[in-house]
């Protein structure tokens, strides 16, 4: 239920993704590289698909080329739109339930290492890493940091339960990136409304 983006074609598969990964040498979990460029844009990175893969090759060390560099970009602009919506059409990248639940916990836990990854990346671009992050993006950040370390063994013992909670995890996840973005968009539209006050004040 969580493996693709809503409104998507069946591209964004987590599996034909990790293939396509595989296939170019790339030791690397979809859920990491799709996190990671959730986070560029979480964090304000620009919008353009060619500037979002030059920004995850770097903050993540990769050298994504051909199709599969073609099939970052779109999944970049894809992210972009969904976090914009404001029904919250976005979900993470992620193994689906014919994965077991340590595999799928062990991704929520690569998806948060890459929203961070990207998130600082962008931050380090921009140079706003002195300024205070708007809303509640620092607690989500620190919870995303300890998700990055979770593991099945943190789950409740009971299959249901364990379960239930893993897609509460999910759930929460999706909806703070969704917070996060939209609270550096509206930091960034303050600060280009301030400069445009100063410019027809001078």
């Amino acid at each position: 239920m969580f493996d693709r983006l809503p409104g998507e074609t069946g591209l964004f598969v987590f599996d034909e993704v990790a293939d396509q990964l595989l296939e170019q040498g790339v030791a690397l979990s979809p859920s990491e590289l799709h996190g990671c460029l959730v986070g560029l844009l979480a964090a304000g990175h620009s919008a353009d698909p060619g500037a979002g893969l030059a920004a995850v090759n770097h903050a993540l060390e990769l050298d994504l080329h051909g199709d599969l560099a073609d099939e970052v970009m779109q999944l970049y602009t894809l992210s972009e739109e969904a976090l914009g919506e404001d029904l919250f059409d976005f979900c993470p990248l992620l193994p689906d339930e014919s994965h077991e639940l340590a595999v799928r916990t062990q991704c929520l836990a690569h998806w948060c290492q890459g929203f961070l990854a990207g998130f600082a990346r962008a931050i380090a671009v921009s140079g706003t890493g002195a300024e205070t992050l708007p809303g509640d993006s620092t607690e989500i950040l620190r919870d995303f940091a300890a998700l990055a370390q979770a593991d099945a063994d943190a789950l409740p013992e009971d299959g249901d339960e364990a379960e239930t909670s893993y897609t509460e995890l999910v759930e929460y996840m999706r909806v703070a990136a969704v917070n996060v973005f939209l609270d550096s968009r509206a930091r960034r539209e303050d600060r280009e409304q301030a400069v445009r006050g100063s410019d027809v004040r001078h």
